[in-house]
C-alpha cells in the first residue's frame, strides 16, 4: 500500500513491516525488539490508550514503561470491535509480514478477523497470538498474566526462603522471555515464507517458554525423585553460591559451579586447606556441605567492605561480583562501554535513557530511533496519509469511537 511502509531503513530487519494490536508485554516486546533492528512497526491501541500507557513508574502522567515498550513504533488508534475498525485493519495488514495480537482466545474470531480470513486478504501473512495458557487446552480462556504463568511454570515454588511462602518475582518475567521466545519464533517464520510463499499462524503462551527456560525439573523428579525446594540465593545444582552482606552493609554474590571457581574462592578466604581435604572436590560433595561453607564465607565477608572483598576476589579471579542497585549500575564503566544504556531526545520528557539494544552485531546493529509515541500520534499520516481517509472521514471515525 503507497505511503504506508517506509520502503528503505537501516537494519537487518528494514522492510520487515509489523502491526503490533498487542497489549502488556510479552506482544508488545516482539515487535520492540524487530523495531530495534530495523522492522517498521505500527502499533495499534485502543482510542482509550492501551493498558501499558498507565502501567508502573510514571513522570507528569506519562509511563516510562511505554516510553521504553513502544520505543521505534508509529502510535495509531484503532478499536477493533467496531466494524469500521475491522475494515482498516484489513487494509492494514493487506501486505505487512507481521500481525500481533493479544485477545482472549475467540475475540478475533468473534470480530471476523481470525487467521483463516486475515490470510485470504494477504496469504504471506504471519500472525503472532499471544496469550496466557494458548489458543488450546483447558486453560486456554483463563486470564493470561505473566504472574500466572510465574507460579504455574515451577518458578515461584524455587523463590524465597526455605521457611517462607513461594515468591512471583515483582517484575515480568514471563513476559520477556515470551517476548524472546516470540520474537524467535516470527524470524524462523518469516524465513519459511521466504523460502515458501506462505505465512503461518503462531500459538505463543506465557507458560511454556517460562517452563522450558526452567530445564529438567520434570526429568530430575522422574529420575532421582527429587523435587527443588526454596532454599533463598542457594541453588541445587552449585555451591557455595549464594549472596552475603559486606561489612559496610552491602552486598556481594557468588558462584561456582565449577571446581576451578570453588577452588579459587576457597583460596581467596584463606582456606586453601579446603581444596586439598578432598571433602569439597566435587559438585555434590560441596552441596553437602553448603551449610558449613556457607557459614565460613559469609564471616569472611562480614569482616570486609564491599571494595575489599571485590579487590581480593578480582585478584583470585572469583566469580563474584557486588548487587547493584539502579545508581550503581548508572555509574558503570562496563554499562557505559557496551551501550547497555543509550540515550534519546524525547519530545515528551526530553533527554531518557532507555535500555541499548542487544545483542551488539557487528554487521547488523540495532539502533533506538525514538521512544514511545504519544497517543495516536500517527493518526493523521497513516489513517489520513496512507490510507486516505479525508478529514471529515477521519472526524467522523473518531466520533463513532473507531480512532
Amino acid at each position: 500500500m503507497s505511503g504506508l511502509w517506509s520502503s528503505g531503513g537501516e537494519g537487518a530487519l528494514a522492510g520487515v513491516r509489523v502491526v503490533d494490536a498487542a497489549t502488556l508485554l510479552a506482544g508488545p516486546m516482539i515487535a520492540t525488539h524487530m523495531g530495534d533492528f530495523g522492522a517498521d512497526v505500527l502499533k495499534l491501541e485502543h482510542p482509550s490508550g492501551e493498558p501499558l500507557r498507565s502501567f508502573g513508574w510514571q513522570r507528569d502522567g506519562i509511563s516510562l514503561w511505554w516510553k521504553t515498550a513502544s520505543r521505534n513504533k508509529r502510535a495509531c488508534t484503532l478499536n477493533l470491535s467496531k466494524a469500521a475498525g475491522q475494515e482498516i485493519l484489513l487494509e492494514l495488514i493487506a501486505d505487512a509480514d507481521v500481525l500481533i495480537e493479544n485477545f482472549r482466545p475467540g475475540t478475533m474470531e468473534r470480530w471476523n478477523l481470525g487467521y483463516e480470513r486475515l490470510s485470504e486478504h494477504n496469504p504471506r501473512l504471519i500472525m503472532v497470538r499471544t496469550t496466557g495458557f494458548g489458543q488450546t487446552g483447558p486453560y486456554h480462556d483463563r486470564p493470561g498474566f505473566g504472574t500466572l504463568a510465574e507460579a504455574m511454570s515451577g518458578l515461584a515454588w524455587v523463590l524465597g526462603e526455605r521457611d517462607r511462602p513461594p515468591i512471583v518475582p515483582p517484575l515480568p518475567m514471563a513476559d520477556g522471555i515470551a517476548a524472546l521466545s516470540g520474537t524467535i519464533a516470527t524470524l524462523i517464520a518469516l524465513r519459511h515464507r521466504d523460502l515458501t510463499g506462505r505465512g503461518q499462524c503462531i500459538d505463543l503462551s506465557l507458560l511454556e517458554p517460562l517452563f522450558a527456560f526452567l530445564g529438567p525439573q520434570v526429568a530430575a523428579y522422574e529420575q532421582t525423585g527429587a523435587i527443588d525446594q526454596r532454599d533463598g540465593s542457594r541453588a541445587s545444582f552449585g555451591a557455595p553460591r549464594n549472596v552475603y552482606r559486606t561489612a559496610d552493609d552491602r552486598f556481594v554474590a557468588i558462584s561456582t559451579s565449577a571446581q576451578s571457581a570453588a577452588d579459587r574462592l576457597f583460596v581467596s578466604i584463606g582456606r586453601s586447606d579446603l581444596v586439598a581435604s578432598g571433602c569439597y572436590d566435587t559438585t555434590q560433595r560441596r552441596l553437602a556441605h553448603a551449610d558449613e561453607l556457607d557459614a565460613l564465607i559469609a564471616a569472611w565477608v562480614a569482616d570486609r567492605t564491599q571494595s575489599e572483598v571485590l579487590r581480593i576476589w578480582d585478584e583470585h579471579g572469583v566469580a563474584g561480583c557486588p548487587i547493584y542497585n539502579v545508581l550503581d549500575i548508572i555509574e558503570d564503566e562496563h554499562v557505559a562501554a557496551r551501550q547497555m544504556l543509550v540515550e534519546v531526545d524525547d519530545d515528551e520528557l526530553g533527554a531518557l535513557r532507555l535500555p541499548g539494544v542487544f545483542p551488539p552485531m557487528s554487521e547488523t546493529p540495532g539502533r533506538v530511533r525514538h521512544a514511545g509515541r504519544p497517543l495516536g500520534a500517527d493518526n493523521e499520516a497513516v489513517l489520513g496519509g496512507a490510507l486516505r481517509r479525508s478529514p471529515d472521514e477521519l472526524a467522523s471515525l473518531r466520533d463513532a469511537g473507531v480512532i
